[in-house]
């Protein structure tokens, strides 16, 4: 057997001295070379907003998450603030006898989003609020889009989509999610702002949103869960491409979007980080509601430690370009953070 000091010879011979694990051996030497660090500024929280007052409804499928009332959406937006969170991203639980084949609620300048909106600015208006253009929340059908027969209409979709992110606007919305990937909408939508007077108003492009099995628990949440006629498909992307993505993005850009974005996010780290190093501009990955429930269940079954892997799975979004993160997760890491 060879002598310690032999194997130390031929370790200093082969690496010319150098040992990587010094630099990993204290916690405060790991913390001082850190390339990677995760903050509350990266964070955009979701969440459903429900008609109606009482308590909070369970989300079934994903654990923790809960559909809130317009009142204690404003209590979210006051965490939001106390916690650091920046932004707020809005989704609707729409009750079936509000949904028609066009997904006129998206339109109704009352409707839940547009209510919930204007009560969470003028209560706390430092905060701010995302709000997803897309029409599966509101249509018999669960498409994002109107269809015809059994395929959507992009142009007469694209004029729909343009309307519902006028009305969110108006509310007080501060940023515009398209994420219904719908050719030419962006352009629509910044041309349709800008003549509404709304310049300010951002678009935050869902420039590739993949067709995924990763969404079922968010269609639970939102109420279109098992209504969905057929697949998406036909506009949401192909999970084995990725220099489509890049021309997504691209069109995107020149269409008039201050910020991109990849959906889903863990199992698509190599877009985020190509479309970040392409455009250099402003790039989220949105952990979806399955990535966070896949997580939620391995963790409640004493699987992995959930507070690790939570944190891991954020920090690995960053560490591959992303500039912020869209995840169920959020005030979760942001007390963990606090905590240190």
């Amino acid at each position: 057997m060879a002598k310690r000091s032999d194997i130390s010879e031929k370790i200093d011979s082969a690496t010319g001295g150098l040992r990587l694990r010094r630099l990993r051996q204290n916690d405060w030497t790991r913390r001082l070379v850190r390339e990677t660090k995760v903050s509350v500024d990266d964070l955009i929280w979701p969440i459903f907003v429900r008609d109606g007052d009482g308590e909070d409804q369970k989300v079934d499928s994903m654990p923790g998450v809960f559909r809130l009332s317009v009142a204690r959406c404003v209590d979210a937006a006051k965490e939001a603030r106390d916690l650091g969170i920046p932004v707020i991203a809005l989704f609707p639980y729409t009750e079936q006898a509000q949904r028609d084949e066009r997904g006129t609620e998206a339109l109704n300048e009352g409707n839940l989003v547009c209510t919930a909106v204007r009560a969470m600015k003028a209560a706390v208006p430092e905060v701010g609020i995302l709000c997803d253009v897309a029409l599966d929340p509101y249509t018999s059908h669960g498409h994002d889009g109107i269809l015809r027969g059994d395929c959507i209409d992009n142009d007469e979709s694209v004029e729909v989509l343009c309307q519902q992110a006028l009305v969110q606007a108006q509310a007080g919305c501060d940023i515009i999610g398209p994420s219904d990937m719908m050719d030419g909408r962006v352009a629509c939508i910044r041309s349709a702002l800008d003549g509404a007077g709304l310049r300010d108003t951002l678009i935050m492009s869902y420039a590739a949103k993949y067709a995924s099995a990763f969404y079922g628990p968010f269609r639970d949440a939102v109420g279109s869960g098992g209504m969905l006629k057929g697949d998406k498909r036909t506009y949401q992307m192909d999970y084995h491409n990725g220099d489509e993505a890049i021309r997504e993005a691209e069109l995107d850009i020149a269409e008039g979007a201050d910020m991109i974005m990849v959906k889903p996010g863990m199992p698509y780290l190599d877009i985020v980080s190509r479309l970040a190093r392409e455009f250099e501009m402003p790039t989220f990955a949105y952990q979806t509601s399955g990535e966070y429930s896949m997580i939620m269940a391995a963790a409640g079954n004493g699987w992995i430690d959930g507070e690790r892997a939570m944190m891991e799975s954020i920090t690995g979004f960053k560490r591959a370009g992303a500039a912020g993160v869209l995840s169920y997760f959020s005030p979760r890491v942001a007390r963990k953070l606090r905590e240190g």
